[in-house]
């Protein structure tokens, strides 16, 4: 006598059908009671060690989905105004920030986390125009030796150096996973000029094959306030140089609440950003001090 399938062996038929093992599937080890199985499929290990790690990522909503998937709906075209002149080597360079783009987000999904999850669907506005938008006050300093400080996943260094910003860029980032990232991105978009080191910008002149660290440009997006920030960058801006950070609504409270900045530098500007919450403040460095 035949005997009928049971309702989960149906569904679990169903399930396969798209491709995915049903839970009770042939080839899955069981969980401890006969009969029962785990939930991945043939030879996927069960919920300890790596493979938890595993599943755990592909659970997370944007991983099931590419790169591109992430990207396409994302307003590339805010980009283009802020990017080389219009034409071919305005798309050139939109075309190699999309790259980075995709680098960054593979990055994200595969081997480790350098930027939020949660930015990822908003990745163009919150990274990437916050980066280039004030490409044009940067290139109007005239500075071609750039310092960024504390770079993270190359924000904003990498997309400054596509927009055509400086012939020269140092990246300094102290965590050794981000530092790797942005080197394979360095390599994969071929940036001339650009390099990333993996230190404290405090002991930077330990590094001895960098040669002499001296720089008429500075950058920095959320990283230190802003006293210590511009005390560790007047070790390497030269008198006449210029600094540039990225500041929220706290900008005026940290300036008030360190002042060694003063001895240094001198306030030369402030650009508001696309959305209003974030502002680029310019400092000149003293020519005396």
């Amino acid at each position: 006598m035949k005997r009928t399938p049971s309702t989960r062996g149906a569904r679990g038929r169903t399930r396969g059908e798209a491709g995915e093992r049903p839970r009770g599937g042939a080839g899955e080890r069981t969980r401890g009671g006969a009969g029962e199985r785990t939930r991945g499929g043939a030879g996927e290990r069960t919920r300890g060690g790596a493979g938890r790690r595993l599943r755990q990522r592909s659970d997370h909503p944007a991983s099931a989905r590419p790169a591109e998937s992430v990207l396409r709906s994302q307003p590339w075209d805010l980009l283009l105004p802020h990017l080389p002149p219009e034409g071919a080597s305005g798309q050139a360079a939109l075309a190699k920030t999309r790259r980075f783009a995709e680098l960054l987000i593979s990055w994200n999904h595969n081997v480790s986390n350098i930027i939020s999850r949660n930015d990822e669907p908003r990745l163009v506005v919150r990274h990437l125009l916050e980066s280039v938008e004030p490409a044009h006050w940067l290139k109007e300093c005239g500075a071609t030796r750039w310092l960024d400080f504390g770079s993270g996943a190359g924000l904003p260094a990498i997309p400054l150096a596509i927009a055509g910003v400086g012939d020269h860029w140092t990246l300094v980032e102290s965590r050794r996973r981000k530092t790797l990232f942005a080197r394979k991105a360095v390599e994969e978009l071929g940036l001339k000029g650009v390099i990333v080191v993996c230190a404290r910008l405090e002991r930077l002149r330990e590094e001895a094959a960098l040669g002499p660290l001296e720089f008429d440009g500075f950058t920095s997006r959320a990283t230190l306030p802003l006293g210590p920030t511009l005390a560790l960058a007047s070790s390497y801006v030269v008198p006449g140089g210029t600094a540039f950070l990225w500041k929220g609504s706290r900008r005026e409270e940290e300036m008030a609440a360190d002042p060694r900045w003063k001895e240094h530098w001198e306030p030369d500007g402030l650009l508001g950003l696309h959305g209003g919450q974030t502002f680029v403040a310019r400092f000149r460095r003293k020519q005396s001090g």
